[in-house]
């Protein structure tokens, strides 16, 4: 049924895809199709504009309109089905994974060898790195300090473990191409699960790398946590063009403490 009513606008000549919108619409009424922001379906959005002060190109608007009727429990539905859809399904630990990709590993790792210069040795301590791979209950989480960091960051920087990899477990991930919402629900369990020290996350200046930074935020959040956050933003050359404090530290580190 049709009622005039709010309900958001998207102008796609404005939007860059970014998906920050996404990770802002609790109703799930937005997902990104074909590079731009797309309302899936009017029933979906409760058109509160919860996802307009998130759009940075100011894409976003409400209008006042004839649109279907917004439907709470067809909203609920949806969400549900896209849980049940998307969820990815590892192996638990103790349990064969059927896939090598997913086979949990900590890693040892010796000093270089004579042939290895240090500056050139792996520091990854463990497997998977995906971020849609790695357990919320992963033992090498607890405690840790997390580069969350876009695909393409360890192509472009070419010291990429001696620079941002050192003493930090790392999650990669694209943002454009996987699932934002599944990524903040596996956040949200990551730091519910485990005491987490800080973040950093590492991205591209293009726009769909910037969701990244918003979906370790909204984890966070609604895990009830506050963990130092740190966001390096990478040229496509590899060079750092920002770094900033999201989040503070709320304790002085201690010497033991990786930078």
């Amino acid at each position: 049924m049709k009622v005039m009513r709010r309900i958001i606008e998207i102008d796609p000549e404005r939007c860059d895809g970014c998906g920050q919108c996404v990770i802002a619409c609790a109703e799930g009424a937005i997902e990104i199709i074909d590079g731009k922001a797309t309302l899936v379906s009017e029933v979906y959005c409760d058109g509160l504009g919860a996802c307009l002060g998130e759009c940075p190109q100011g894409a976003l608007k409400l209008v006042e309109r004839e649109a279907e009727d917004f439907d709470p429990e067809a909203v609920e539905h949806y969400l549900e089905q896209k849980r049940t859809v998307d969820a990815p399904k590892p192996a638990p630990f103790h349990a064969a994974p059927q896939c090598p990709s997913q086979q949990m590993r900590i890693l040892q790792r010796g000093p270089a060898s004579s042939h290895t210069a240090a500056s050139t040795a792996s520091a990854l301590t463990h497997w998977p790195v995906q971020i849609r791979l790695i357990a919320p209950n992963a033992p090498f989480l607890q405690g840790a300090d997390l580069l969350v960091a876009a695909d393409c960051t360890a192509v472009a920087v070419p010291n990429f473990h001696e620079k941002f990899l050192q003493g930090r477990v790392v999650m990669l991930g694209c943002p454009k191409f996987d699932n934002i919402m599944d990524y903040v629900d596996r956040f949200t369990k990551i730091f519910a699960q485990n005491s987490v020290r800080r973040v950093t996350v590492l991205s591209m200046e293009v726009p769909c790398c910037s969701a990244l930074l918003g979906v370790v935020r909204k984890g966070m959040e609604k895990a009830g946590k506050e963990v130092p956050l740190e966001e390096v933003v990478l040229g496509i050359g590899g060079d750092v063009l920002e770094t900033r404090t999201c989040v503070p530290e709320t304790s002085p580190r201690t010497s033991s403490d990786q930078a």
